[in-house]
């Protein structure tokens, strides 16, 4: 490791004015040390978000659930709030990563980093959440912009993520067994409006599958799933899987889901 200076403001104000002046903001940890490790980053400054209670908290508001994006993901996992409105939630936090990672992750953090395989982006595209900065309000369709972007601006910060409730849902990965990241994790979401399918792990950044929300807006069962063809033309291939591999998986996966929240 190289030298740095680590700040702890103690306000999202005095966080604010510290990333305005270089400083780079610090949540769980959990991408950015490991990257200051292999020199992949190297700020000068880091300004450890831990100490702001304003980005703190999981509260039921009518009929959604704002949690902050300090929100752990154990906190997450463990919040009898998330798991009697939202369960599909409080089980995707449950199974992110080890103990560790749950223990330090933040809901805020995994959604500005945007990492391609991460399982909350799913939860927020799914489920039409609204990604909430300092200074605004941005839809999750809006949000994410491919491989590690998003609409985020230089010195802004998440500080809140409001998910609507929905009437059904479910999220099934198959998780890579070293990195604990999903080869592919597909999150289903049914609300009055019709059902939201979005997919991780298998693009560039998580997307919604136009074809699977029609046939599950339509009838919201696993056989409808089913008869739904998953182009695996902008897929991945790496050394884990094949674009084939990960649209079976998508297919699979999708129908497991639907089973779920219909169980």
């Amino acid at each position: 490791m190289y030298a740095f200076t680590f700040e702890r403001p103690a306000s999202l104000d005095d966080a604010l004015k510290r990333v305005a002046a270089g400083a780079k903001p610090l949540a769980g940890g959990q991408t950015l040390l490991a990257s200051m490790k292999l020199r992949l980053s190297a700020p000068e400054q880091l300004a450890d978000l831990g100490g702001c209670q304003e980005l703190t908290g999981i509260r039921k508001e009518g009929d959604a659930l704002r949690i902050g994006a300090m929100a752990r993901h154990a906190e997450v996992a463990a919040s009898a709030d998330v798991k009697a409105a939202f369960p599909a939630l409080a089980d995707l936090a449950s199974r992110i990563g080890d103990r560790q990672v749950r223990a330090m992750g933040t809901l805020g953090g995994s959604v500005a980093n945007n990492d391609p395989a991460a399982c909350y982006p799913s939860a927020v595209l799914a489920s039409g959440a609204t990604v909430i900065t300092n200074g605004r309000e941005i839809a999750a369709d809006d949000f994410f912009q491919g491989l590690f972007s998003t609409a985020l601006e230089e010195g802004e910060l998440i500080t809140a993520i409001r998910f609507p409730l929905p009437k059904k849902a479910a999220y099934e990965k198959l998780r890579q067994k070293a990195s604990h990241f999903p080869l592919v994790g597909v999150f289903v979401a049914q609300f009055d409006s019709g059902v939201r399918v979005a997919i991780t792990g298998a693009g560039n950044g998580v997307f919604r599958h136009a074809g699977l929300e029609a046939a599950l807006s339509g009838s919201f069962t696993p056989e409808a799933a089913a008869g739904v063809a998953i182009d695996d033309s902008d897929l991945n291939s790496d050394l884990h899987a094949t674009a084939a591999y990960r649209a079976n998986l998508i297919s699979v996966l999708a129908q497991r889901a639907v089973a779920r929240a219909l169980a």
